[in-house]
C-alpha cells in the first residue's frame, strides 16, 4: 500500500492539472462533502482576490460531486500554494480611463473529455480587473477554432466593461483584444470568407466578433504566445512562466516587463505541496 501512495503521488505530481483517472478511488462522502465546501469557498477568494488560483478553482469546482483521491491531492496542492503565498496581495491601477485591454487565449482540447479551455483578462493599467478561466461548452475539430470559441464566449465580458465605465461618464476611446492565433484572428476579420473545409461547420454566433470589429467597438491586436497573459488562465503553467505571468496579474510587475521567455519556456518544477500526501491525512 505504502509504495502505491507513493507511486500514485508521483503520478499527481507529474501530470496534467486537468488529466483524470478513470478507475480512480472515490472520496468517503464525507471528504468528497469537505473538498466541496472549501472548493466553494475558494472559488469566493479566487474571484475576488486571487485570480492566480483559478485554473485549478475551475477544475475542482467541475469535479466536487465524483472527486477522488487525485483531486482531494490537488486540493491540498492548492492549498499549500495560497497558505505560501498568503502576503501576495492583488494590487489594482489605472493608467488611462479610455482604454481597455483584454487578452484571450485557448488550449485546445486539454480536458480529459477532449473540450478546450478558455482563459481571460481585462485591465486598464496594472493587475487583473477581471480574470476567468473557464472550460468550454464544446467540443471543438482544430486549435483555431478553440481560439475562436473561446475568443467569442469572452467578448461579451469586454463589451460590458466598455459599457459600464461609459456609464460612469467616461468614453472609452479604445478597447484593445489581444490574440495568439492568427488564423483564428482572420476569421474573426472576414467572418465565413476565412473559413476552410475544417470550420465551415462553425457555429454562426461565433463570428458576431467580426461585427464588432468591423464598427470598431474593438480592436484586434495580434499578441506573441511569449507574451500571452491569457495563457496563465487556459494552461497549468509552472516555473518560471507561472512566476511571470503571476506577477503581472497581481501587479507585482508591470506589463512592460512581459517577455517571451523562450529559454525558460519549457521549466518544470516539483510540486512539494503533495510531498508526505498518504490517505489518512
Amino acid at each position: 500500500p505504502l509504495q502505491l501512495r507513493r507511486q500514485r503521488q508521483m503520478l499527481i505530481r507529474n501530470s496534467h492539472l486537468f488529466w483524470v483517472n478513470p478507475t480512480g478511488t472515490r472520496l468517503s462522502e464525507e471528504r468528497r462533502a469537505l473538498l466541496h465546501s472549501i472548493t466553494a469557498k475558494l472559488l469566493f477568494v479566487s474571484k475576488r482576490a486571487r485570480p492566480d488560483a483559478q485554473v485549478p478553482i475551475s477544475f475542482l469546482t467541475s469535479r466536487v460531486t465524483k472527486a477522488d483521491v487525485d483531486d482531494w491531492g490537488k486540493l491540498k496542492g492548492l492549498l499549500t500554494y495560497l497558505h505560501g503565498t498568503i502576503d501576495l496581495p492583488l494590487t489594482l491601477s489605472i493608467d488611462n480611463l479610455c482604454v481597455v485591454k483584454t487578452w484571450v487565449d485557448a488550449a485546445f482540447a486539454t480536458h480529459h473529455d477532449m473540450r478546450s479551455h478558455t482563459g481571460g483578462y481585462i485591465t486598464m493599467g496594472k493587475g487583473a480587473l477581471y480574470a476567468s478561466s473557464k472550460r468550454q461548452k464544446l467540443n471543438t475539430k482544430s486549435s483555431t477554432e478553440a481560439e475562436l470559441v473561446g475568443a467569442g464566449d469572452f467578448l461579451p465580458q469586454t463589451i460590458w466593461t466598455v459599457n459600464f465605465i461609459e456609464a460612469q461618464g467616461y468614453k472609452v476611446s479604445r478597447s484593445e483584444y489581444h490574440q495568439d492565433n492568427q488564423s483564428a484572428m482572420k476569421m474573426e476579420k472576414n467572418g465565413r470568407q476565412s473559413a476552410g473545409q475544417r470550420s465551415r461547420h462553425i457555429n454562426i454566433r461565433y463570428f458576431f466578433i467580426k461585427d464588432k470589429i468591423d464598427k470598431n467597438a474593438i480592436n484586434l491586436m495580434y499578441c506573441p504566445t511569449g507574451e500571452m497573459i491569457a495563457d496563465f488562465f487556459s494552461k497549468t503553467q509552472q516555473g518560471s512562466m507561472f512566476r511571470h505571468f503571476r506577477d503581472i496579474i497581481m501587479r507585482v510587475k508591470r506589463h512592460s516587463c512581459i517577455r517571451a521567455l523562450t529559454s525558460q519556456g519549457q521549466e518544470r518544477v516539483e510540486n512539494k505541496a503533495l510531498e508526505g500526501m498518504t490517505d489518512s491525512n
